[in-house]
């Protein structure tokens, strides 16, 4: 498995752009093959996390293409900052 994990700083309303997240964006995730698993996390203070799981690295990198593209398209305005990204490979699970 592989995972991605984005950090957003300077978010102007984790409110809003959480329900946009829930429902628009999840489910265009969930139609990247190999998709396993997601979740947006409030982290406080005008940071947002998210963390994909999917099967290999191309679909991990897919989500990356989505999510930029629908952070450009629908949350501009909510996350003016653009994420710092890490991905790697799971090496443990539970």
């Amino acid at each position: 498995m592989y995972a991605v994990v984005r950090r957003y700083e300077g978010v102007t309303d984790s409110a809003e752009a959480g329900r946009r997240v829930k429902e628009e964006f999840v489910p265009l995730l969930r139609q990247v093959q190999g998709f396993v698993a997601y979740y947006w996390v409030d982290a406080g203070n005008g940071v947002m996390l998210s963390t994909g799981v999917f099967q290999d690295r191309a679909g991990a990198e897919a989500s990356t293409d989505r999510a930029r593209d629908f952070v450009r398209d629908r949350l501009a305005a909510l996350l003016p900052h653009p994420p710092q990204v890490t991905a790697g490979e799971v090496v443990a699970h539970s």
